[in-house]
C-alpha cells in the first residue's frame, strides 16, 4: 500500500460514516483499486507466473529457463552451460555455476532472461523458483477482478488485544503439503453490525502494520473460497485500529494454481458475510 494509499483509508475510514462524503470515499476506494489492480497485473507479477518448481539436490532443467538448478543446505544453485547466462538486478551478468546462498523463508531474488523474470525464493521451507513471462497468456487475458460496491457500512473500529508473549502460529497452504509459520503479535476485535468479533493477526508488510486473513460466509459464494487479506494501519497508541473491509483482497492463489498462499488460522472464520471487497476472480490460472 502507498503513502497515498495509506491516508486515503485512514481519512475514510475515521470519519464518522453519517457525515461521510459517500462521494469522495467511493472516489478513493476506486483509485486504491484501480492502483492494487495495476501491481497486479504487472507485467512481472504473479499473474505473470508460468510455474512453480520445486527444488531438491537433483539438478533440474526448467522449460525456457537458462541451466541447471537444485538446492541443499547451502542454498539454491544454478549451473549455467556455455552460451548460457543469468542477469542479476544491477545488471550484472551471471555465467558458470552460481550459488544464491541461503534464502529466507518469504524471501526472493529476481534474475533475468531476456524478457523473462526468475523468482528463486523460500516458501514454507522450501527453495522454489518460479518463471514470470510477461506474454503469459493468461496476464493478457486479465482484465479485473469483481469486487462489491464500496460501503462505508463496512468500516470497523477496534483495538489490537497484544499476545501475553510472542508466540508463533503454524498454519496451512494453498500448496498441497506446506506449511507457514508466522509470528502473531495479538488478536484484533472489533464490533461490526451490532456484533463482536476476533482474528488473530499477523505482521503487516510494512513496519507496525497488521495482516488479516480470513474466510466468512460468503467464502466459496461469491468470494474466494481459500482466503482473503485484509491490511491494517499501525494502531494508535491505546491500540486502536480500524478494518475496512472494502480493501479486502484476493492473495495470489485466487488467481493461480503456482501461489504458496497461507490460510487463515483456525478462528479467523467470521460467522457473517463480509459483502465488501474483491469477489472471486472470473478466471483462474490453472496448472
Amino acid at each position: 500500500m502507498t503513502i497515498t494509499d495509506a491516508a486515503a483509508t485512514t481519512d475514510a475510514a475515521t470519519t464518522d460514516t453519517a457525515t461521510l462524503d459517500r462521494a469522495a470515499f467511493a472516489r478513493e476506494w476506486e483509485q486504491w483499486h484501480r492502483d492494487h489492480e495495476a501491481r497486479r497485473a504487472d507485467p512481472h507479477g504473479f499473474l505473470a507466473v508460468t510455474a512453480i518448481h520445486w527444488l531438491d539436490e537433483t539438478p533440474q532443467h526448467i522449460d525456457d529457463v537458462p541451466g541447471t538448478w537444485s538446492t541443499d543446505a547451502a542454498g539454491p544453485v544454478v549451473e549455467l552451460a556455455p552460451g548460457e547466462s543469468l542477469e542479476v538486478a544491477d545488471g550484472t551478468r551471471l555465467e558458470g555455476r552460481h550459488a544464491f546462498g541461503p534464502i529466507a523463508e518469504r524471501g526472493g531474488v529476481v534474475v533475468r532472461s531476456g524478457e523473462l523474470a526468475i523468482e528463486v525464493a523460500r516458501r514454507g521451507g522450501r527453495d522454489i523458483v518460479r518463471p514470470r513471462d510477461p506474454k503469459h497468456p493468461y496476464l493478457a487475458r486479465f482484465t479485473g477482478t469483481p469486487t462489491y460496491l464500496p460501503n462505508p457500512r463496512w468500516i470497523a473500529r477496534g483495538r489490537l488485544i497484544p499476545a501475553a508473549t510472542p508466540r508463533e502460529v503454524t498454519v496451512g497452504s494453498a500448496a498441497e503439503g506446506l506449511q507457514h509459520v508466522y509470528e502473531v503479535p495479538g488478536e484484533v476485535e472489533f464490533e461490526l453490525r451490532g456484533e463482536t468479533f476476533r482474528l488473530t493477526a499477523f505482521n503487516g508488510h510494512a513496519p507496525g502494520t497488521l495482516q488479516v486473513l480470513f474466510t466468512d460466509a460468503t467464502s466459496g459464494l461469491t468470494t474466494y473460497a481459500a482466503n482473503r487479506s485484509l491490511e491494517i494501519e499501525a494502531p494508535d497508541a491505546d491500540g486502536s485500529v480500524v478494518l475496512d473491509f472494502n480493501r479486502a483482497v484476493n492473495l495470489p492463489c485466487a488467481y493461480t494454481d503456482h501461489a504458496t498462499c497461507p490460510l487463515p488460522p483456525a478462528g479467523n472464520r467470521l460467522p457473517i458475510g463480509i459483502e465488501a471487497g474483491e469477489k472471486t476472480p472470473v478466471e483462474r490460472n490453472v496448472a
